[in-house]
């Protein structure tokens, strides 16, 4: 009998041994596989870290460079991912100015909210505009330019009228009224497109480069927000035009 347990025992042993290493060795991979797949993006971050991907991309390698498979790229994921939420590269640019117009719209409301004065008050929101800007150069541009965005898609809608809230609001506190978005008067109206007008003309020519030439003409130590400031402020005057 003992014989007999013996080798019963002895049979069993190689079995018992290979079915441990088989099971040793296939669980590390399945604990790797799964996760190079899981680790990077938990409960459903992907999607934002394409946003964040796709902002990288665009400020290092400008608009040109910016496609889907480049962001799936810096993000480190399949090619497919970005296709996957947001359809296309209209798509992308569109969730991606969004951001930019949240962003936007938070950095001139803190500025606001951090000004002493009237005056502090009535500047903040055009050197905060002018700021994000030279800041997210790239991320300014695809905000306006409606040509590569789909203003159907809500959270772009959204953020955008958000934006021209604000100015309404900004320039309703100047004129002491109320000015509703939806409804203006043609006064109203001009006020808001001529602050947009000087503000954005102004940032279009600060990042083109434009203005080193009135820079550089100005007293040492002038700087680009100086100007904007005397340009907001100072009325433009002027010999009256003769007979």
């Amino acid at each position: 009998m003992i014989k007999t347990d013996t080798k019963s025992e002895a049979a069993r042993r190689p079995r018992a041994s290979r079915r441990t290493t088989s099971t040793a060795a296939s669980r590390p991979a399945r604990r790797t596989t799964s996760a190079k797949t899981e680790a990077p993006y938990h409960h459903g971050a992907l999607r934002e870290a394409l946003l964040q991907a796709a902002e990288r991309v665009l400020e290092r390698d400008g608009l040109a460079g910016l496609t889907l498979r480049a962001v799936a790229r810096e993000a480190g994921v399949s090619h497919a991912a970005p296709t996957h939420h947001f359809g296309d590269l209209t798509g992308l640019l569109s969730e991606l100015a969004a951001v930019g117009f949240r962003q936007f719209n938070a950095a001139m409301t803190a500025s606001c909210d951090a000004a002493a004065t009237p005056l502090e008050a009535a500047l903040a929101r055009p050197k905060a505009y002018v700021a994000y800007a030279q800041a997210h150069p790239g991320m300014y541009g695809i905000m306006f330019r409606s040509e590569r965005l789909d203003y159907s898609r809500p959270s772009l809608h959204e953020a955008a009228e958000a934006s021209f809230a604000g100015l309404a609001n900004a320039i309703g506190a100047m004129r002491q009224e109320q000015i509703s978005g939806d409804t203006l008067t043609l006064n109203q109206g001009a006020a808001i497109a001529r602050a947009w007008s000087m503000v954005h003309g102004f940032t279009m020519l600060l990042l083109d480069g434009r203005l080193e030439d009135i820079l550089g003409r100005l007293p040492e130590g002038t700087t680009a927000e100086r100007l904007l400031e005397a340009m907001l402020t100072a009325p433009i005057t002027g010999k009256p035009p003769g007979p």
